[in-house]
């Protein structure tokens, strides 16, 4: 394996709820588990999932704290807006075209999970926008 992997722990206050979620719903590949985390593999990428007994409370808006993939390909985006759809999981954003007719026009979604943890997936319609474009200030919808 000679690719860099992404890793990211984030809390949950339940294992059996967070399976259901991320494998059953998300699509993710379990890992190793123990009673206080599990290891979750997101398209190759690793997510730990570890219980916490902190209150979690719902963000108020999708800044600043989210996380999630960019696709390199259209068609694997809508694959899994049509997945999320199927299993019912909750948009905190549906679907939508951001920036259009520009360099930076991309497709997005958020997804929130059972433990107020915020996805965002994208395709981008130029890939040089991804860390490119610096003639282009716009980063998200915050005004």
């Amino acid at each position: 394996m000679n690719q860099t992997l992404f890793h990211l722990a984030f809390p949950v206050t339940d294992i059996a709820k967070t399976k259901t979620y991320y494998i059953d719903g998300l699509g993710c590949t379990p890992g190793r588990e123990n009673p206080q985390a599990i290891i979750l593999n997101l398209y190759g990428h690793q997510l730990v999932a570890h219980l916490t007994k902190e209150p979690l409370t719902p963000q108020r808006t999708i800044y600043p704290r989210h996380f999630g993939l960019i696709f390199t390909q259209e068609q694997d985006w809508e694959k899994l807006v049509e997945r999320a759809k199927q299993k019912q999981l909750l948009f905190r954003e549906t679907p939508k075209d951001r920036f259009v007719a520009s360099p930076l026009e991309h497709r997005t979604f958020f997804l929130e999970d059972p433990f107020y943890n915020l996805m965002e997936f994208k395709y981008y319609r130029h890939p040089e926008a991804i860390f490119g474009s610096y003639d282009y200030t716009q980063i998200g919808d915050r005004n």
